[in-house]
């Protein structure tokens, strides 16, 4: 998948981020971690939670790259695929994993209870907190004027 092939399937538009914008996502992300990161929170919430956080650091860093996902059916999906296209190969470790990731947090949110394990979940939390460092630093590499 390419830009081109995303903004013609009307899967990303382009967008300007700001530092403003990229500061509130931060926030999120870090009210993310640290209530993914509660003891006594259920599996399921912790890893949902998680999830969202990678999420909102895909959110960063599509924007530093100039674009935002459209929302509807898919979002999520599209969201991975053009981190990778975002980050190149920081991308690489973390790509396959939240996607496997993604239809699972879909099972919890809408489908089932008790899915996730208390070891997938301190695993996602761990993974989470490795994937926005490593879009942090793609951002300080590459777009200055927006790190943190």
């Amino acid at each position: 998948m390419s830009w081109t092939q995303l903004l013609a399937n009307n899967e990303v538009k382009q967008h300007k981020t700001s530092k403003t914008e990229l500061d509130k996502i931060r926030a999120a992300i870090r009210r993310d971690l640290a209530d993914a990161s509660l003891k006594g929170l259920s599996p399921d919430r912790r890893f949902a939670t998680a999830y969202n956080a990678a999420l909102q650091a895909t959110k960063m860093a599509i924007a530093c790259a100039g674009y935002r996902v459209t929302p509807g059916g898919g979002h999520h999906r599209t969201s991975f695929e053009a981190v990778r296209l975002a980050v190149g190969k920081a991308a690489d470790p973390y790509g396959d994993y939240f996607d496997r990731c993604r239809r699972k947090r879909n099972v919890i949110d809408y489908d089932d209870a008790n899915v996730a394990t208390e070891t997938e979940a301190q695993e996602i939390v761990e993974k989470a907190v490795e994937f926005v460092a490593a879009v942090e630093q793609w951002i300080v590499a590459k777009y200055p004027s927006l790190k943190a």
